[in-house]
């Protein structure tokens, strides 16, 4: 089976949820052009995911893809947080800003019963997993609504694992992925492999359909996945820059000047790693600083950093979510992105 017979879709190409940098517009528009499109549930209020699964909804005929993490969330680190600003004590001085009044939070929420009900009325066609998948109960529930089941493997043995669980498809994230790793089995990331190495070995491993995704920007980059094996393709970092995505000013500027060359994974944004462009927080701190609490609880420190510094222009302390291969990432139509990625297959 074709992948397009599997998602239903026209094109084999896979829209990357990004957290913070889309909402549905661009859901719809990579949908209309045949691909798959997806909506990140991650960092959306109960309201605002309810308003976007809506628009969602109504404006497409076709398949479309909600995507969840499935983290579990650490119990509070008061030694590392006190740790973590202590760290970012110079960066607080120079924005003026009190480090005790900074509050504790969360950050991103995984998955839960609480999130299926908000989904369920909706039955989205296609559900996406990062950082693994959710309980079995809640796995049963999706599968209830006649969803499509997909998640995001960095190793070979996570693909496997993955399949054994039953998934429709599994996404082989090379490391020259933007955003967060969606390493579950390991935290070990001397196991990341890059895509051309990844997913070959994936396709050879598994029965399932193999998405392949990180670096690919192109028809080029797709032909190449494809003749490695994969049955389609995940972008992100290329639409960050078209009109229907709200990535902010700060970081398309930063994508489409000659930084975007130098991307490294850290831990400073969130306490897991992500691949983003070098910035002065990454450069001060070192990327993947000892102090940084567990995932998600790293970001409420750096958040009041970030405003100020973007309030101000700056990117020096935002997390530049970005692929080694920026490339693609130019200012035009998300259909016009997804047609190129398509001519390769």
């Amino acid at each position: 089976m074709t992948l397009t017979d599997l998602l239903g879709t026209t094109l084999p190409v896979v829209q990357a949820p990004m957290a913070g940098s889309q909402g549905s517009t661009l859901a719809i528009a990579v949908c209309a052009a045949g691909g798959l499109g997806s909506l990140p549930t991650a960092a959306l209020s109960p309201e605002r995911l309810e308003q976007e699964l809506r628009e969602l909804n109504q404006a497409t005929s076709g398949p479309w893809n909600v995507n969840a993490f499935c983290h579990t969330p650490p119990e509070q680190q008061t030694e590392r947080e006190r740790a973590w600003r202590h760290a970012l004590a110079p960066f607080y001085a120079e924005f003026g800003i009190d480090p005790d009044a900074v509050p504790p939070a969360a950050g991103r929420a995984p998955f839960s019963h609480v999130l299926a009900d908000a989904l369920e009325p909706f039955r989205p066609p296609v559900v996406s997993f990062h950082f693994g998948l959710p309980s079995p109960d809640l796995l049963k529930r999706v599968r209830s609504w006649g969803s499509l089941v997909l998640s995001s493997a960095t190793t070979v043995e996570e693909a496997r694992w993955l399949e054994e669980k039953g998934v429709d498809a599994v996404i082989a994230q090379g490391l020259e992925a933007g955003g967060h790793r969606g390493m579950f089995l390991t935290n070990d990331l001397t196991t990341q492999l890059g895509t051309l190495a990844l997913v070959p070995q994936v396709a050879a491993a598994v029965r399932i359909p193999v998405i392949a995704a990180g670096g690919i920007a192109d028809a080029a980059g797709a032909a190449a996945a494809r003749a490695l094996g994969a049955a389609g393709v995940q972008a992100g970092t290329a639409y960050l820059c078209a009109p229907e995505a709200d990535t902010s000013s700060v970081h398309r500027r930063a994508l489409q000047s000659p930084g975007a060359r130098h991307t490294a994974l850290t831990t400073i944004f969130s306490g897991r790693p992500a691949r983003g462009i070098v910035n002065r927080l990454m450069r001060e701190l070192g990327p993947l600083p000892t102090e940084t609490p567990a995932f998600p609880l790293a970001t409420a420190a750096v958040a009041p950093l970030r405003a100020a510094a973007e309030a101000q222009g700056s990117g020096d302390c935002s997390p530049l979510w970005a692929g080694q291969n920026a490339s693609g990432c130019r200012e035009r139509p998300a259909a016009e992105i997804t047609r190129e990625l398509a001519a390769g297959f």
